[in-house]
């Protein structure tokens, strides 16, 4: 069980600072328009993905998910929200506003608080009202009294908080919903990169290419570790690891990309306190859980 977890801290850790370090990725591509970044991707990651399952023995699951509706149609919705999320992530590295994005991430388990809330009429506990309460005072502030609403924070954290519910409910695993949801895709982007090369009457450079071409390894990998920590952490675990990767970037924005928050921190540390709060109330939750829950016998 030790060499399990520990398997599974190494993973999650690969998968965390990988996407901490995208935007070095993006930033590396140089000036892309965010639409042909996006369908390379999605492209290059269905040829990295078809060689993948072809290795692994797995078209016939793919092509029974594909053809059987109650799974690809509700995993074509998930996709358009993946593929939306990505794309305004994309557009934060390419206008210059990592820090908001970065935001975006850290709200995100207090967005998905709400959504259980008012789709799934779940009760909040005491805690975590006061975490939601709290991110809202940061976005009020970021918002009306800095002049900045956050909007790539909120459409990242929505969309992505959206793709998880949908995602929870389809029973399939990560590498195999990953695969649907490109396939699904992949029509698209290659119309979309077909009719560019014809309006242009050329392609990219064989560098610009190639650079273009790691996005499927960019993709995939991270979400292949995060898999495999996820069957090997306790759920409390993997939730504190998730904020690995919007710290990463925050860094990155200020370190690297000589970033600033445009009204000051403050609305920032409001929603970084509603964090600690979830954070903590999370934490009590699961080991109240872990104690009432019976002793299992062989």
């Amino acid at each position: 069980m030790q060499d399990a977890t520990r398997e599974g801290v190494l993973y999650g850790l690969g998968a965390y600072l990988w996407w901490g370090l995208v935007p070095l990725y993006f930033r590396w591509l140089g000036p892309v328009e965010p639409l042909d970044i996006l369908a390379h991707r999605i492209v290059w990651s269905a040829v990295f993905l078809a060689a993948l399952i072809t290795l692994t023995g797995r078209w016939p699951e793919t092509i029974r998910c594909l053809t059987t509706p109650t799974i690809v149609l509700p995993l074509a919705v998930s996709a358009i929200l993946v593929a939306y999320n990505w794309l305004m992530y994309i557009v934060g590295v390419y206008l210059q506003i990592i820090v908001q994005a970065s935001l975006g991430y850290f709200i995100l388990p207090l967005v998905s608080v709400l959504f259980a809330m008012l789709i799934f009429h779940e009760t909040l506990r005491p805690l975590q009202i006061i975490a939601v309460v709290v991110a809202l005072g940061g976005v009020v502030r970021l918002t009306w009294l800095d002049g900045e609403f956050p909007w790539l924070a909120i459409a990242l954290a929505v969309s992505f908080s959206a793709y998880g519910m949908i995602r929870k409910q389809v029973e399939v695993d990560g590498v195999m919903g990953l695969t649907v949801e490109t396939f699904v895709l992949l029509p698209v982007a290659a119309a979309y990169l077909a009719f560019g090369y014809v309006q242009r009457s050329e392609v990219e450079d064989v560098e610009l290419l190639g650079k273009l071409a790691l996005s499927g390894i960019v993709t995939a990998i991270p979400l292949l570790c995060f898999g495999q920590a996820a069957r090997r952490l306790p759920f409390a675990t993997l939730g504190f690891m998730q904020f690995i990767s919007p710290s990463a970037q925050m860094l990155l924005a200020i370190t690297v990309f000589d970033e600033t928050a445009k009204g000051g921190w403050l609305g920032y540390g409001l929603v970084w306190s509603a964090l600690v709060i979830f954070s903590i109330d999370s934490y009590l939750w699961y080991h109240r859980t872990e104690a009432t829950e019976p002793t299992k016998t062989p």
